[in-house]
């Protein structure tokens, strides 16, 4: 496979979509307006909880807050003077990406904060960390940024909602690489639970696909260099180099691969990416890569009317996570709009079971069983620099995966 140049960012698809929450199902037309309010503390607070400082900053971090308050204009807007929440404030704090950060941060959001619910958490060991908080607490959390299986597995809990992608997903990808001539795989990943649960399922998919994993190499989180690893990785010669790093990290190993010259005998698998990583290190140096991007800006009108709106007020292009966050807000707010409260068990029961459409979700379904939100994602490939045609036009749309192809079934380990 030495003669293959191409780079694959692993992962399965993307998604995509707009049509504002208003087409989210659930109780037609809203509730009626004569419904009063019944609202802790007579108004709705939303927690921002992610990475404000760190690897994870620029794919979520404080634009993540703009994402949330177009949720808020659009909701205020819409229902004008019938808003059941009428009063709609965001907190918001940093996790440093340490679950004992997030755990305390959660807890102080509840208590003290008085937050009705959590979004984002990035970093799957802090994820993780939030959800047992939200479920000792009972308020809801809904995960935008981790990818974790254990969030709708032996983990998941009734207050707790994994909304963007998650590993399974995301390991759809290797069969195609396999396939491509990829046989052997050496992976290196960050030693905690994301690159834990990406290692499993990726050698998974390897394994199915007809593929064999030479190594799996744990790395510090997070780490600047990558260069001992990288050599260990090409050591016993395998087909592909699989990093499952994501944010900062990625954009490390990334640079540092194509410097080790073993570009030239071994292709590049990236397990996650996020279009601010293209933009982060450049489009020559992910050209051809193929990825599963869960969301992108420039995939039809719709999500381009979106993403400008979101330029004018941040002066860059959304990731997917902050047009999930801009979904998981608005749909929080839509589910009080029906029930007339914001009692957390009141939401689950709007939420549970709901076909949605909006930026993010196309095709969506917030499934009862496991709390696992699916919907349509996307093959997407970086283009050359020569197809750019305008700033952070990186990405080509391959392939439409269907939802219920491009996630598992409902997790057996959960138990809500």
């Amino acid at each position: 496979m030495a003669h293959i140049r191409r780079n694959f960012a692993i992962a399965g698809v993307a998604v995509g979509a707009i049509m504002l929450a208003g087409c989210a199902g659930g109780a037609p037309g809203g509730p009626p307006a004569a419904v009063e309010s019944e609202l802790s503390d007579d108004k709705v607070i939303i927690g921002l909880l992610n990475d404000q400082s760190g690897v994870y900053k620029d794919l979520s971090g404080p634009n993540s807050k703009v994402a949330m308050q177009m949720a808020i204009d659009d909701y205020n807007e819409k229902y004008g003077d019938e808003a059941v929440a009428g009063k709609i404030e965001i907190v918001t704090a940093d996790t440093q990406n340490k679950p004992d950060v997030a755990n305390t941060q959660a807890q102080q959001m509840y208590d003290r904060s008085n937050a009705d619910i959590i979004l984002d958490v990035p970093a799957s060991s802090a994820a993780l960390a939030v959800a047992e908080v939200a479920n000792q607490k009972k308020k809801l959390y809904i995960n935008i940024g981790a990818a974790t299986m254990e969030l709708t597995g032996a983990a998941c809990n009734p207050y707790t909602f994994h909304w963007a992608y998650n590993t399974q997903m995301l390991a759809k990808g290797a069969k195609g690489v396999v396939e491509d001539g990829g046989k052997s795989w050496s992976l290196v990943y960050p030693d905690y639970a994301f690159g834990q649960d990406m290692v499993k399922s990726f050698s998974e998919a390897v394994e199915n696909a007809g593929g064999s994993v030479n190594e799996a190499i744990a790395t510090p989180f997070p780490n600047e260099n990558f260069a001992t690893f990288i050599t260990r990785a090409g050591s016993t010669n395998p087909d592909v180099i699989a990093t499952m790093a994501a944010g900062g990290d990625l954009i490390n190993f990334v640079k540092q691969f194509n410097q080790s010259g073993l570009r030239d005998s071994a292709t590049l698998a990236v397990g996650l990416m996020f279009i601010t990583d293209i933009h982060s290190l450049g489009v020559d140096e992910f050209a051809g890569t193929t990825f599963t991007d869960a969301w992108y800006w420039n995939y039809d009108e719709q999500n381009r009317e979106w993403a400008d709106r979101f330029t004018e007020l941040t002066d860059t292009r959304p990731s997917f996570a902050h047009a999930a966050n801009y979904s998981a807000a608005t749909q929080y707010l839509e589910a009080i709009q029906r029930s007339g409260t914001d009692d957390a068990d009141a939401i689950i029961k709007e939420l549970e079971g709901l076909k949605v459409d909006d930026v993010f979700l196309r095709n969506g379904e917030i499934r009862a069983g496991d709390h696992s939100v699916i919907h349509d994602t996307y093959v997407a490939k970086v283009k050359d620099a020569a197809d750019v045609e305008e700033d952070w036009d990186y990405e080509e749309i391959l392939a439409t995966i269907p939802a219920d192809e491009a996630y598992p079934d409902v997790n057996p380990n959960c138990t809500l």
